[in-house]
């Protein structure tokens, strides 16, 4: 797959023998069902004929046809199961890399659905979508072939039929250009009622705890009526227009049947005749809806493509960049240094999208909109010695947070050099970089797995006494001691069977494990409680002098013993020092810090 590109005859191509060969074979299957419809209504023309041993051989001939394509059907939906299941499954692992590429910054800018619906659930939608397109082609020529055969037998009947098929046509074309115009916003909104659905699951004891139930019932309501709502718009109209196409089609049905009978008592046709046009007169449904179904389903494949597109589109969803130079084994603790660092965060509206999305104005890409801009950071500069450990204290929004994220290139700065062990942060590889730093968030992510499988994510290879030597440097080894099953103790999704205090300390254990120079800790003690509070901070410190310890602090009293502490405000160091040192002369370091022991 191309870089910035998504084509999915990419994909289809390594099928090619087996998509050949289901088009063949479906296509006999096909041909069996016209050859079937023939075949039945000679049958009848004998029987009223009283040619009963001919309409006999007929029989037996459209009874081989019936199990050849039965067979047929059969071999089409193994080859069809295997090819949709490998191509969907192949998708989802390249959307999938994509995902892992893009920025901490692009997935603050979006929500969960518009990432789980485009991996998930659009590669579903296309491949479906496409293999439905095949059969819906063949089985409307199937109907046509049928029609036309109908048509011969008589040439009123035929014209009756032409303008019937025309009229409903055009009702069809009109329905299906209404919906191909509303799917794309419908996505969009069922995109806000999976993210909505998924926070609710996740958070349910907050909610629970807080008394949120109806406030938050409320907001899910308001979200869901709002999709639906929408939905039963969509819906509405294409019902009126789907029955309006359906009344006319019965009404000219009715007129062709009641101008046989005139015909028959007239001489025009014979009674088989009439029993031909009356036993396949659903074919002139099969036309006009075999249209419609295409229609639909092209419009499907058009809207899911360009979602699954748009991840590429370094516009919208901008991606990691990376270097290729790698970092030299530094033993110890690294070096940052932050050299005339700018930083500017850009909010994006992407609903423009959905708005340019209507039948009569389309769009194939989205167009950002730029609602604010709030300038962090201009020209700031600052150093991180090898094994020190060093604070970011400040009011909330001085840009504590930011600054880690650019040190670990979760963001890139606007402008500036960010020096990481005396290299440009621009430079370094992607693994070269992961590998020096990790990064312990406030709410780190504990995966659905045991203990041991969670902490060896960060070291594959790692060894039982590895394992057991991290827990313990993460003061966890005594907890983890009283769990029957050890280190092979299922912790649930998002370690919901884990403590706030150990989750942290499971994180602290699984960037030990990695043994990087640069261990980062982002408000790692701001939602625990004291005694947790102390537990994690007994695990910081006991890396001290092994690496390179960077700390965001909430709680002034967590970092009292760390060598140096960066005071900022509004994006700007105003004082550093010692903890003691900021104390004595910084009045409003010395406010913040009895505020927060009264």
């Amino acid at each position: 797959m191309k870089e910035n590109t998504f084509k999915i005859t990419n994909y289809l191509k390594k099928y090619s023998f087996l998509i050949f060969l289901y088009i063949f074979i479906y296509l006999l299957a096909s041909a069996c069902t016209v050859l079937i419809t023939i075949g039945t209504a000679e049958i009848v023309e004998l029987i009223t004929n009283e040619k009963y041993q001919i309409a006999i051989y007929y029989s037996l001939g459209v009874i081989g046809l019936l199990l050849v394509q039965r067979f047929s059907w059969w071999v089409t939906d193994i080859i069809y199961y295997k090819v949709s299941a490998n191509v969907t499954m192949e998708i989802n692992q390249d959307l999938s890399k994509q995902a892992f590429k893009l920025n901490s910054k692009t997935y603050a800018d979006h929500n969960t659905g518009t990432f789980v619906q485009r991996i998930v659930h659009d590669p579903e939608m296309i491949v479906s979508n496409l293999s439905e397109i095949f059969v819906s082609i063949s089985d409307l020529l199937t109907s046509i072939v049928v029609f036309v055969y109908i048509a011969t037998l008589n040439v009123y009947i035929s014209l009756l039929l032409v303008v019937l098929v025309v009229i409903a046509t055009g009702l069809e074309y009109w329905r299906v250009h209404y919906r191909r115009g509303a799917r794309f916003k419908l996505r969009r909104k069922r995109d806000k009622v999976h993210s909505l659905t998924t926070e609710i699951v996740r958070s349910e004891k907050d909610i629970k705890s807080m008394g949120l139930e109806e406030k938050l019932s409320e907001q899910t309501l308001e979200c869901y009526r709002d999709y639906n709502q929408y939905d039963r718009k969509i819906n509405t109209i294409d019902l009126h227009l789907w029955s309006l196409r359906n009344l006319i089609i019965n009404a000219g049905t009715m007129a062709i049947l009641i101008l046989g009978i005139t015909f028959i008592e007239k001489g025009l046709i014979g009674l088989a005749t009439y029993m031909i046009v009356f036993s396949n007169r659903n074919s002139i449904f099969d036309v006009v809806w075999g249209f419609g179904r295409i229609g639909n389903m092209l419009a499907d494949i058009k809207i899911s493509n360009q979602r699954m597109s748009a991840l590429f589109d370094e516009k919208e969803f901008v991606t990691e960049k990376f270097g290729n130079k790698p970092l030299l084994n530094v033993s110890g603790g690294g070096s940052v240094v932050f050299k005339d660092v700018s930083y500017t965060y850009y909010e994006y509206d992407y609903e423009s999208e959905e708005q340019e999305q209507t039948p009569k104005k389309k769009k194939t890409k989205a167009e950002r909109k730029l609602v604010s801009t709030n300038h962090l950071f201009e020209k700031l500069s600052f150093e991180i010695k090898p094994n020190t450990t060093v604070a970011f204290v400040g009011k909330s929004g001085s840009g504590k947070s930011t600054i880690l994220n650019l040190m670990s290139k979760m963001y890139d700065a606007d402008s500036g050099e960010i020096l990481i062990n005396g290299e440009n942060i621009q430079d370094i590889s992607k693994d070269s970089l992961r590998k020096t730093i990790s990064l312990v968030n406030q709410f780190p992510y504990i995966f659905d797995m045991t203990i041991k499988e969670n902490l060896l994510l960060a070291k594959r290879d790692a060894t039982d006494e590895e394992i057991y030597e991290a827990l313990k440097s993460a003061n966890l080894d005594e907890f983890v001691a009283t769990l029957p099953l050890g280190i092979n103790t299922k912790v649930g999704e998002s370690g919901i069977k884990l403590s706030g205090g150990q989750k942290q300390r499971l994180a602290i254990a699984r960037a030990l494990l990695r043994n990087s120079n640069i261990i980062i800790f982002d408000e790692s003690t701001s939602s625990l409680d004291n005694f947790a509070q102390e537990e994690v901070k007994k695990s910081i410190d006991s890396l001290k002098g092994k690496s390179t310890i960077v700390i965001v602090a909430h709680r002034l009293s967590t970092i009292k013993n760390v060598d140096h502490i960066f005071f900022l405000d509004n994006g700007t160091i105003v004082d550093e020092g010692t903890f003691d040192e900021l104390f004595e002369r910084n009045i409003t370091f010395k406010t913040m810090f009895m505020a927060e022991n009264i």
